[in-house]
């Protein structure tokens, strides 16, 4: 059953059972939220059901759809919240139990899940969707025979639904019954001859088999389909191995790796191949890139040593097969050549001790296999596997050491949503009036300046025409007795002119006329933090917030060659506008900034929550802090807070939450 059929089935369950008292501004509001989830407009859904939210507090509706956007967007946190809350309005609401517990199964939380799906089927035992993702959570929980018979009583109701039989038929491969599996992958193409996915399924059958000419017909088929299906490529690629075709195997890696730059699996299996034919200079390459990836990697440490040692590089293969045995200390096979490695180096002594410890762990493996049967604690101990084999999509190895996610990005940056400070431009008016900042000292300030002004992170759309404006009032105005009022004004000027020296003077001048007034303070710490940024970033070294393919973050910072940045003069000004000003959110968010650009992350936090305390719609400052607190390893909290901000409106915080706050299968 695919996803668009499950949202139609949700939207017309919750519509048939939603009362909305016959409000039009309701009706509207939920009309229009529901047609934005068709069409796929999440963020748009969000904003309609927020505002029926706000007309409503108790309407479960609401949130459940808002948990229907959310999950879409790929922010499971959020949905799981937003489901909680249905139900906890509602605790008989059948779909709110079905749809928290397929969130519930893509976070990895099998057990919930299924628990709420017990729910649901006691609920409604007939809605026959249930069995089917009961089926699904079943199979990701390694239950296979739980799950085939939760297929079978889906099956019975919809025997034509394609996904069933192909779901089935993965049940019956893992517990080894292939007949049956070839069976529904045939079914499966007889129902929907046009869904790559049943070929793709049925000639991985083919392949355990070595029916490889079978085999290499369906994934053919599966491309001329979808030609863009990675799946595809990688295990026709498989399939040529098989066949001994290299350049073939190779010709598919290639166009996997056109599509997915970053597959890990693909690289690694590429560099294998590269090294059988010789083209050791691009195995490398590719060995180099799966450790950026994943550097827990054993098996691209051990082969990568390996080649190193082919070509002579026998310190580099040193290193390679020592962090392989640092990795995994029951490596025999690393610990044997290692000791290769070390006579070659003239490390004699050594390269004994190695070969000893080898010896002790083969001995202890054979010992095992005799008491308990080989298992995968003790496979790196047998010296008679190969680990220079393609790997297969649902190898133990995938699994384990590629984490079961094969396009995994390193090394992406995340920038901190930036500074605040008045700008020229026009504030563009906001619907939801109640969700407005106001802080009537800002207010009466801006109304007083000579040009229009607002509060701004960034230069808005309509700052050109009134900087214009005001560059030509102020050409006649700035006497040497000039207002201070017309210092400020033309440090905007020359602040979004990039003319950093220019404002910085005006803003000293008009601080040193009026030195007790807050916004001078604020626009003088996010000109010298800006300064430092555009510093930096001359020399290729900014420091931005970085999170891994692991959901680890740091501070981290690109360099060529590195210079550390002070911040002291920025976070001065700005401590002392929170002094003068102790009560206005933005000054708090800009400390959170700067703070964490100093790499003070509790004091970071601690200031994006007073900015939050005072101005509750923060979407910001609800950003930033979820990124901080994932750097300080609380995912949890800092993926809530990161929803939120999506919640709020912050565009960004979907991308986000999909590499950082999905947890791989």
């Amino acid at each position: 059953m695919n996803s668009k059929k499950i949202l139609w089935t949700a939207l017309l369950l919750v519509a048939g059972n939603m009362g909305l008292n016959a409000q039009y501004d309701r009706q509207q509001f939920f009309y229009h939220g529901r047609q934005m989830l068709i069409e796929g407009k999440y963020p748009q859904a969000i904003e309609s059901f927020n505002m029926l939210i706000r007309l409503d507090a108790n309407l479960y509706e609401a949130y459940f759809f808002r948990g229907i956007a959310k999950y879409n967007l790929g922010d499971f946190v959020g949905a799981q919240i937003d489901f909680d809350r249905t139900l906890s309005i509602n605790p008989v609401f059948t779909p709110g139990f079905h749809y928290r517990a397929i969130t519930l199964s893509r976070m990895g939380k099998y057990d919930e899940a299924l628990k709420d799906l017990g729910e649901a089927v006691a609920l409604r035992p007939s809605y026959t969707g249930l069995y089917f993702s009961r089926g699904v959570t079943f199979l990701l929980s390694q239950q296979f025979e739980k799950a085939v018979q939760d297929f079978n009583r889906f099956i019975k109701f919809e025997p034509r639904e394609s996904v069933a039989y192909l779901n089935r038929g993965a049940c019956y491969l893992y517990l080894k019954d292939t007949v049956r599996a070839l069976e529904d992958y045939n079914t499966a193409i007889l129902l929907n001859k046009f869904d790559p996915e049943g070929y793709i399924r049925r000639a991985r059958v083919y392949l355990l088999e070595e029916r490889y000419a079978d085999a290499l017909v369906d994934l053919t088929s599966a491309i001329s389909l979808d030609s863009t299906n990675t799946f595809a490529y990688f295990n026709r690629a498989l399939v040529h191995n098989s066949m001994k075709n290299i350049m073939g195997t190779l010709d598919d890696f290639d166009k996997v790796l056109r599509y997915d730059p970053e597959n890990a699996l693909t690289r690694y299996n590429r560099a294998l191949i590269r090294t059988q034919i010789g083209d050791y200079e691009n195995a490398l390459s590719d060995y180099d890139r799966v450790l950026e990836i994943n550097p827990g990697n054993v098996l691209a440490y051990f082969n990568r040593a390996g080649l190193f040692a082919e070509i002579g590089r026998y310190r580099d293969a040193l290193e390679d097969y020592s962090q392989a045995i640092e990795l995994y200390p029951d490596f025999a096979n690393a610990y044997m050549n290692r000791s290769y490695v070390k006579y070659q180096l003239g490390q004699l002594s050594s390269a004994q001790q190695d070969r000893d410890i080898a010896r002790q762990k083969v001995q202890e493996h054979r010992l095992r296999m005799e008491q308990e049967g080989i298992s995968d604690i003790a496979a790196f101990a047998d010296t008679t596997q190969r680990f220079d084999e393609l790997l297969a999509l649902d190898a133990d190895f995938a699994k384990r050491d590629f984490n079961n996610d094969l396009l995994q990005y390193r090394d992406v940056d995340i920038r901190l949503k930036p500074l605040f400070k008045l700008l020229a431009g026009r504030v563009e008016p906001v619907i939801s009036l109640e969700r407005v900042y106001y802080y009537p000292d800002m207010e009466r300030f801006m109304a007083n300046q000579p040009m229009a002004i607002g509060l701004f992170s960034e230069s808005p759309a309509s700052s050109a025409q009134i900087l214009a404006g005001g560059a030509e009032l102020l050409r006649n105005s700035l006497t040497p007795d000039a207002e201070p009022e017309l210092l400020f004004a033309k440090g905007i000027v020359d602040f979004q002119n990039k003319q950093f020296n220019s404002a910085l003077s005006y803003y000293d001048r008009a601080i040193a006329l009026d030195p007790n007034n807050l916004y001078y303070y604020i626009n003088r710490g996010a000109l010298q933090s800006e300064m430092i940024e555009f510093i930096s970033s001359m020399d290729s070294n900014v420091q931005v917030l970085t999170l891994d393919d692991a959901g680890t973050t740091r501070a981290r910072v690109q360099e060529q060659s590195r210079r550390n940045y002070d911040y002291s003069a920025a976070i001065n000004d700005m401590e002392k506008a929170a002094s003068i000003a102790p009560d206005f959110a933005y000054v708090h968010y800009n400390l959170g900034n700067l703070y964490c650009l100093s790499d003070r992350m509790p004091e970071s936090i601690r200031a994006y929550t007073r900015a939050i305390e005072l101005y509750p719609y923060f979407a910001e400052a609800y950003y930033n802090r979820g990124l901080i607190q994932i750097y300080l390893k609380d995912r949890e909290k800092g993926c809530i807070d990161i929803s939120t901000s999506g919640e709020l409106g912050v565009k960004d915080a979907y991308s986000v939450i999909k590499k950082y706050c999905v947890r791989a299968d």
